[in-house]
């Protein structure tokens, strides 16, 4: 399908989430040049924009399937109750002596939770709580280290991060620029330094995943702090950038007679391969938000590999093709000559945010994603997918919040 524009979609099929965004932000965010950041960043335009909140808590507060299943699901989670206390650190360590980034990610998403509780219902409580977090840490962190994982935390807390503040930038008594400058000093500065060095490794060393958690960080710090720079970096690294982030290194080979589309990291495990569709539709979603349609980009690449990733996790067969990279700093040969049946149908909320724009804003069908949207929905977050880690790399709650 021809890749479309903001514009032409609004003309074509009405738009209305994104005509009241439109509406709110003005014209100037659909008329900028392609490969450009918007003149005027619209707020909030991170994961969320002004439609898809208001619909949510209109479709609440009317008591409406499939909302109120999302709603219902957030409710119960322990992260979402406005007596969270925060636990702020100067310094958080992933990888090697002193890990404590689990004190990091269980903020982020009490957080994020608390806020998306305030944006649905309008309680002062949830708000004041997200608000506390975020100001709690600002006033305290100065460091994210650790060993290689550091650039792991930097980019995904940070992404995490920067969309909660977004939700709140606004709020009374929230101190945005302290955060924004905790951003801009504290994850920017790892963040860059990944995309540019990776580590002093090979390029082709770190998998598809570090460079997408690292772009979402710049994507999202960008659009906090209406960064023209720092936005049009994370674009165009998604279009262009030579590590395994960027798409066509992220999805490598396109079957276009099956309309599929191999992953990175299918060879891997299926764990590692659903967090990166995950990753690249949170950074899709962001750009979308801002005006820019990279879901559609290079002729609907990503659909086709999230159609691949939802299909083979649906315990369906898919083509592979022999993949092949190097490691370290001499580049070592690895390949992978089969898919891996590893974590296979894993359960993650990454989703619905999928199903939701293919179905409703581009009527195309994508009928595993659907599948797999189906089977996951009403979906959770931090908290609903065990304690570790893995069950903290998306925000979550895609049924709340991006139901059509």
């Amino acid at each position: 399908m021809k890749e479309i524009d903001r514009r032409t979609l609004l003309k074509a099929a009405g738009g209305v989430a994104a005509a009241g965004l439109a509406a709110t932000a003005g014209v100037t965010a659909l008329d900028r040049p392609a490969n450009a950041a918007p003149a005027t960043f619209p707020h909030p335009g991170g994961l969320h924009n002004w439609g898809d909140l208001n619909r949510a808590k209109v479709r609440v507060a009317a008591g409406d399937d499939p909302w109120l299943s999302g709603w219902n699901r957030l409710i119960a989670n322990g992260h979402a109750q406005s007596t969270w206390q925060p636990n702020p650190q100067a310094t958080i360590i992933r990888g090697g002596t002193g890990e404590n980034y689990g004190i990091l990610y269980n903020d982020v998403h009490a957080a994020y939770q608390n806020a998306l509780r305030w944006r649905v219902q309008g309680t002062t409580a949830h708000g004041d709580c997200a608000r506390n977090i975020l100001n709690a840490w600002s006033a305290r962190l100065t460091t994210v280290t650790g060993n290689a994982d550091r650039f792991l935390a930097a980019g995904i807390y940070g992404y995490q991060f920067a969309n909660v503040a977004e939700l709140m930038r606004d709020y009374p008594g929230f101190d945005l620029a302290r955060f924004k400058t905790m951003m801009l000093n504290v994850f920017y500065p790892l963040n860059n330094s990944f995309l540019v060095n990776h580590n002093d490794a090979c390029i082709t060393n770190y998998w598809a995943n570090w460079d997408l958690c690292t772009m979402n960080s710049i994507l999202a710090i960008g659009i906090l702090c209406d960064d023209a720079a720092k936005y049009d970096q994370a674009v165009n690294y998604f279009k262009n950038g030579a590590g395994n982030g960027s798409i066509r290194h992220a999805i490598p080979f396109v079957y276009d007679d099956q309309g599929l589309a191999q992953w990175q990291e299918s060879g891997r495990d299926q764990g590692h391969t659903l967090m990166g569709i995950g990753q690249m539709g949170a950074f899709c979603e962001m750009a979308w938000n801002q005006g820019e349609d990279l879901y559609g980009y290079d002729n609907n690449r990503f659909l086709k590999a999230a159609q691949y990733v939802a299909k083979y996790n649906l315990g369906q067969d898919v083509p592979f093709t022999k993949y092949t990279w190097g490691t370290g700093q001499d580049c070592a040969y690895r390949e992978h000559t089969v898919i891996s049946a590893a974590s296979r149908g894993q359960v993650r909320p990454v989703w619905e945010i999928l199903h939701f724009h293919y179905t409703r804003r581009r009527y195309l069908s994508v009928p595993s994603i659907s599948a797999m949207a189906a089977q996951v929905r009403p979906e959770g977050g931090g908290g609903d997918y065990g304690s570790t880690s893995g069950g903290f790399d998306q925000t979550g709650f895609g049924t709340l919040a991006y139901a059509k």
